[in-house]
């Protein structure tokens, strides 16, 4: 598998600067080393919450 490139974030996007208490981040590391990729934090958080958004889409 090849790595990502490092370099400038992609335009569309926007940082998100968060605290979160250290039981969530270890609950997060936790749950970040089942995946067989071993995403990073962010990446983590991005999956949860993109999964979290599809599963209450039609919550409305």
């Amino acid at each position: 598998m090849e790595k990502k490139k490092v370099g400038r974030p992609p335009v569309d996007t926007e940082a998100v600067t968060l605290r979160l208490p250290r039981d969530m981040i270890k609950a997060l590391d936790d749950r970040r080393r089942l995946a067989e990729d071993l995403p990073s934090r962010p990446e983590m958080i991005r999956r949860a919450l993109a999964q979290w958004l599809s599963d209450t889409e039609n919550d409305n």
